[in-house]
């Protein structure tokens, strides 16, 4: 008998499901075959840390934003997306392009994720220039590549605390952030932080070389301006966006120049994340995640658990 949950959220979840395969279609529109070649773990496999808290839509969704919010804060990375991309115009593509990068390079086969990573370091081989104070900027510079991967791994593993409904366990976090940093050492990252107290220093390090500009805040209004369709009346972009900017680190809000309306705001859209967060675990449970975890034979309610 299906509990009285399970029967009041039933109206919401197709909704979620279209909204969401709709926005961020599977294998980024085609390019990704998740359920071939069978027994393939992919980079991390059932096991990892990596394919628990990917596998979580909300707080990867929030957790996105925020590192997107994170890296208008570095001048030179920022100068990247400025000079070289049409994100007035098309930050949904953005958004698409990013979320087929992390999911391939986390549930793909081997072969395809490989495939992935050397495509994205080919684009990088291309997008040079000079940032506004003079200073030459290169998408594959090993520092900036650290700085891009540290924010997402951060952001999502946040995301994954705040909105997941499962609690991480002692030494996840730190087995999270060894895994991933192998995808960005790939890239050409160079020292990635591989544990938690790593992240910390590494943050406190780049303070001094983070800076909130006028394209900072231009890039911020575009984000938030950007129209992405809403799946269920209350659940709106706004919600998202606050969701993702409560993932901040207190010193990320200061340095955003947030107020303390806006700070309030973000609670508030926390907790009404928090609330529907497990409608789309529901609604998603024929996933990226799922077809990884049917590839490799096993359930995917294997991800819902740490061993």
């Amino acid at each position: 008998m299906s509990s009285p949950w399970t029967l009041l959220t039933r109206p919401a979840r197709e909704p979620i499901r279209r909204w969401v395969l709709g926005a961020f279609p599977r294998g980024g529109g085609g390019h990704v075959d998740y359920d071939h070649p069978p027994g393939d773990p992919g980079l991390f496999g059932a096991d990892s840390a990596t394919w628990r808290v990917h596998a979580d839509f909300p707080g990867m969704l929030a957790g996105g934003l925020a590192a997107l919010m994170l890296q208008t804060l570095h001048p030179l990375a920022l100068a990247g997306v400025w000079d070289h991309s049409n994100f007035r115009d098309d930050l949904v593509g953005r958004l698409r392009r990013t979320t087929s990068f992390v999911s391939g390079t986390t549930y793909a086969p081997v072969d395809q994720a490989q495939m992935l990573i050397e495509r994205v370091k080919h684009i990088h081989a291309q997008v040079k220039g000079v940032g506004e104070d003079g200073r030459p900027y290169a998408a594959d510079d090993p520092d900036l590549l650290t700085w891009v991967h540290v924010t997402e791994a951060y952001s999502f593993l946040q995301g994954y605390r705040r909105y997941s409904h499962i609690t991480l366990p002692a030494g996840a976090a730190d087995r999270y952030y060894d895994e991933v940093r192998r995808v960005a050492e790939a890239l050409g990252a160079r020292e990635v932080p591989r544990s938690e107290a790593q992240i910390t220093a590494y943050f406190r390090r780049m303070r001094p070389e983070l800076h909130f500009t006028a394209r900072s805040r231009e890039v911020l209004d575009v984000l938030y301006r950007v129209r992405l369709p809403v799946p269920v009346a209350g659940l709106s972009r706004d919600v998202f966006l606050q969701a993702g900017a409560a993932l901040l680190p207190p010193w990320a809000d200061a340095l955003l120049e947030r107020t303390p309306l806006q700070r309030a705001q973000s609670r508030l859209a926390a907790r009404a994340l928090w609330s529907v967060a497990p409608v789309f675990r529901m609604a998603l449970h024929d996933g990226i995640a799922s077809h990884a975890c049917a590839r490799v034979g096993v359930p995917a309610q294997t991800l819902l658990h740490w061993r």
